[in-house]
């Protein structure tokens, strides 16, 4: 049966428009227009009435665990992971609490092997293998982060990755927060090695993510030509500059910082003073990558220490409180997410794209806290949360 969503404020990913209407069936989207030019089909279609509410894509996590639950201390917790069974019960039930929020599309950067991603209702999900690291680097103590050296082994790596069933690659090019004995800016892997893990990954089309927080990591994944940076935190200016350049995106991930730095007397104070010092100039980083730019995408990190999956929503409240305005982050969890992922059926509302859609009571772009709240969550068409009525 078709749905019709009547005279509703619509924000296609892109832009917004008033009084408009969107007809969807079988999963996909068949019309989008004008209201009062609605075609036939939309009489005898399941009505939505849209008044006075706000329709937008589905929302786009681009930096998600889903293995993890966002406890105190996630070495420990990952110390705790010992069966592919226990995995996949944490990812199932993170990837409802997900899809309740009106987040329909992820990327896990750090999946568990034997998750059978596609078994699990919630979110679409794009899901990275093992993360490379350097020996001794960011991750090696948690055991999803494979150690590897040399651009030869780095190669080999993500060949293997990619045979285990990895759709996208993640490098580790820099320390981070959550690995002790290792500072957050210390710069892993050499130039050849990220050229080559580049290279490599290119081949066989998956996109790569590069983990980085310092400023000379930032550059050297860049040059390597990494999809995206995730963190980005002590990003400068020549960093952004370069970013902007090559179309790098950023996936900022505020969400992370602010779980630890906010319950410092509960998580382990390794990573607290760690969180503290990346902080303090993470907020002027990310303005000016903004300022600069510089292509944002979002995603939370959901998973690591007080950063809940269905954490999406916050992260855009946060992305606005640190100086985007209300369009910009919703762009960067719709359409800008999509193009990152490379995958142009979601991200967008318009004929032909994936009916994953979310109704709000008021509109974002006017008022972006309202995203806290969808009415009604549709993916592929189908109604998942809230009610439409």
């Amino acid at each position: 049966m078709a749905t019709y969503v009547a005279n509703v404020t619509l924000f296609d990913g892109h832009r917004s428009r008033a009084k408009a209407g969107v007809l969807f069936s079988g999963g996909a989207i068949e019309w989008v227009g004008a209201h009062a030019r609605a075609p036939k089909a939309a009489r005898s279609a399941d009505a939505v009435e849209g008044r006075g509410k706000t329709l937008t894509p589905g929302l786009i996590d681009c930096h998600v665990h889903l293995c993890f639950d966002g406890s105190a201390d996630f070495a420990a917790e990952a110390r705790e992971l010992t069966s592919d069974a226990l995995a996949t019960v944490k990812a199932v039930r993170n990837a409802a609490r997900t899809l309740e929020h009106g987040v329909t599309t992820v990327r896990d950067l750090q999946v568990a092997r034997g998750v059978e991603l596609g078994l699990i209702a919630g979110p679409r999900i794009l899901a990275a293998g093992r993360a490379l690291t350097i020996t001794g680097g960011h991750g090696h103590s948690i055991g999803l982060a494979r150690e590897v050296d040399g651009p030869d082994a780095v190669r080999r790596a993500v060949r293997e990755e990619i045979r285990a069933g990895a759709t996208a690659i993640k490098l580790i090019a820099t320390g981070g927060v959550l690995t002790p004995g290792i500072s957050a800016d210390f710069t892993a892997f050499t130039q050849e090695e990220l050229d080559a893990a580049v290279d490599e990954a290119r081949k066989w089309g998956r996109v790569v993510a590069a983990h980085a927080i310092g400023s000379t990591g930032i550059l050297q994944a860049v040059r390597a030509g990494v999809d995206s940076i995730e963190h980005g935190s002590l990003m400068d200016a020549a960093g952004a500059r370069l970013m902007k350049e090559r179309g790098t995106f950023q996936v900022p991930t505020i969400s992370a910082l602010v779980g630890i730095v906010e319950h410092a007397d509960e998580v382990p104070g390794y990573a607290v003073e760690k969180a503290r010092e990346v902080t303090a100039t993470a907020r002027e980083a990310f303005r000016r990558s903004v300022r600069t730019g510089v292509r944002v995408a979002c995603g939370t990190d959901a998973g690591t220490p007080f950063n809940p999956h269905g954490n999406t929503t916050e992260e855009l409240v946060r992305m606005v409180e640190w100086g985007m305005t209300p369009l910009q982050a919703m762009r960067s969890a719709t359409s800008n997410a999509a193009e990152l992922l490379r995958l142009p059926q979601v991200g967008v509302v318009a004929p032909g794209s994936a009916a994953d859609m979310v109704l709000f009571d008021a509109n974002p772009l006017e008022e972006i806290d309202t995203v806290r709240k969808p009415a009604a969550v549709w993916k592929a068409g189908e109604l998942v949360a809230g009610a439409a009525g």
